[in-house]
C-alpha cells in the first residue's frame, strides 16, 4: 500500500477500534432499519460488519428503540460479531440516555448533531446532559454537524454579521464557516466539561463536492480532533458512488480523514452493504489500505466481440469477495492480491505478468486459447469449455500455496510450487 503523508490527529477508541492518530481509516456505515426491532437491526449490523465495515450507527430516536440497545448488542455478541456501535441522537438523545442507562452503556460512541440537540436556553442544558453520559460511561462522541440541519440562531446571527461588514461573504461562505464554527465550538464546550480531545471526533456533512472539499480543508487547519468524511444525502447508484469519490479522493489524499462513511441511498431492494463495498474500493484503490484481492479487466472493445472475459471478470470479482470472510484469518496478505482477466492479445498478456496471477483470454479471431501466467511467469494455457473452472480451480491453489502456512515467505528457503491444473 502507498505511504500518502497523513494529517495527524489525536487518537479516538470506540470500543476495540481506533480512529485517527495515524491508525488505519476506518470504514463505517449505518443501519436503516428501526431499531426497536433488535433481531432485524443486528440480522443487518452483522451483514455490515461482515461486508467490512469496522464501526456500525444505529439510530436511538425512540423510547422503544433506546430500550432495544442492550439487546441488540447481546444478540450481535451471540452471533460472533463484535462490531462497536454507535448511537446516532437527535432532539431527545438527553432525555434517552439519562433514562436508559443499558442503551448509554451498550453503545460503544455516541453521536450528537449540535443544530438537533436544543434551542434558546436549553441547547447547553441538554447538550451538557449528553456530554455528562459520556464522561459517566467513559465513551467517545462524535459532533456530527450536517449542513441541512446547522443550528438556525448560529446561521442567522453569523449571517447578520456578515450583513454589517463593509465587504460581506456570499451566503455559501458564510454558511461553510458556520457549519465549521459549530463543530468547532461545541467539541471545545464539551473539552470545557470534561471530555477529552482524545473522545472527541468531528464531522462537518456537506451535500456538495466543492463545500465538502473547501470546509474539511479548513477544519484540517484549525484543529487536531480526528475528523470523520462523508458526503450527506450523496444520492442512488452510480451519482451517489462518483460525488462521495470525487469529493472523498481529494480530501484523502491530501491526508485529511481517519474514518469514512459512503451515505447511498439504497436502490429498491438493494443490498445495504454497497456503501460498505465503495468505502473499501476507495481506499484500497487509492493505496491506502487494502480489504480484498483486486481485479484488473479490460474495458473491451471490437477486439473483444465475446462476453467470456466480461464474465469470467465478474465470477472471479464475485468469488474473492465472497471467500474473503474466511481467507483473512486463513490467509493473511490475500487482500494485497491482484488478479488480471483481460480479453485480447493487445494488453492481456503484458497486463497478466504485472499482476500476481492473470489470463488472456483470445479476443475475436485469435487462437482459442487462453494463457495463464502465476507471478509473471507463463505458467499454462488453458482452453476448451471448462477456461472459466479451471481458471477459479488455479488462483484457490495458488491463495492456499501462496498466503497460508506453507507459504515460501513463511518457510524462508524452501520453493513451493504451485499447481496451475
Amino acid at each position: 500500500m502507498s505511504a500518502l503523508r497523513r494529517r495527524i490527529s489525536r487518537q479516538v477508541a470506540v470500543g476495540e477500534v481506533r480512529v485517527g492518530g495515524g491508525a488505519p481509516i476506518v470504514v463505517q456505515s449505518m443501519t436503516n432499519t428501526d431499531t426497536a426491532d433488535a433481531a432485524a437491526t443486528a440480522r443487518q449490523a452483522d451483514a455490515l460488519w461482515r461486508a467490512g465495515s469496522e464501526l456500525v450507527r444505529i439510530t436511538v430516536n425512540t423510547p422503544e428503540a433506546a430500550a432495544q440497545v442492550a439487546p441488540i448488542r447481546e444478540r450481535l455478541d451471540a452471533m460472533g460479531c463484535s462490531v462497536p456501535l454507535v448511537g446516532d441522537f437527535h432532539y431527545n438523545g438527553h432525555k434517552l440516555l439519562a433514562q436508559f442507562p443499558d442503551c448509554a452503556r451498550a453503545l460503544a460512541k455516541y453521536r450528537i448533531n449540535p443544530g438537533n440537540v436544543g434551542k434558546g436556553a436549553k441547547r447547553d442544558e441538554q447538550f451538557a446532559t449528553m456530554i455528562e453520559c459520556a464522561l459517566r460511561y467513559g465513551k467517545p462522541v462524535r459532533i456530527g454537524v450536517n449542513w441541512g440541519s446547522l443550528d438556525p440562531e448560529l446561521l442567522a446571527r453569523m449571517m447578520d454579521e456578515n450583513a454589517s461588514r463593509s465587504e460581506p461573504q456570499d451566503a455559501d461562505a458564510v454558511m461553510r464557516e458556520a457549519v465549521i464554527r459549530s463543530a468547532l465550538e461545541s467539541a471545545r464546550q464539551a473539552e470545557a466539561w470534561g471530555l477529552p480531545a482524545e473522545r472527541i471526533v468531528i464531522s462537518c456533512k456537506m451535500s456538495q463536492v466543492q463545500d465538502l472539499i473547501a470546509v474539511y480543508r479548513s477544519l484540517a487547519e484549525r484543529c487536531e480532533y480526528a475528523l470523520h468524511l462523508g458526503l450527506t444525502e450523496a444520492g442512488m447508484g452510480s451519482k451517489g458512488i462518483v460525488a462521495s469519490t470525487a469529493a472523498l479522493s481529494v480530501l484523502l489524499q491530501e491526508g485529511i480523514g481517519d474514518t469514512i462513511r459512503i451515505s447511498l441511498t439504497p436502490e429498491p431492494g438493494g443490498d445495504r452493504t454497497r456503501e460498505v463495498q465503495v468505502a473499501q474500493e476507495i481506499l484500497q484503490t487509492m493505496g491506502l489500505r487494502a480489504f480484498a484481492p483486486m481485479v484488473s479487466a479490460c474495458p473491451g472493445c471490437g477486439r473483444t466481440t465475446s462476453t467470456v472475459f466480461q464474465e469470467l471478470a465478474d465470477r472471479i470479482q464475485t468469488y474473492l469477495r465472497t471467500q474473503m470472510p474466511l481467507w483473512r484469518e486463513s490467509y493473511p496478505g490475500v487482500e494485497e492480491m491482484r488478479v488480471a482477466v483481460m480479453g485480447c492479445v493487445v494488453n492481456g498478456p503484458g497486463e497478466s505478468k504485472h499482476a500476481d496471477i492473470g489470463i488472456s483470454l483470445p479476443g475475436t479471431n485469435e487462437v482459442p486459447v487462453a494463457p495463464v501466467y502465476v507471478d509473471g511467469k507463463k505458467t499454462v494455457t488453458l482452453k476448451g469449455g471448462r477456461i472459466a473452472e479451471e481458471f477459479q480451480a488455479i488462483v484457490e491453489n495458488y491463495v492456499k500455496h501462496k498466503y497460508g502456512p506453507d507459504a515460501p515467505a513463511r518457510r524462508p528457503g524452501k520453493e513451493i510450487k504451485i499447481k496451475t491444473v
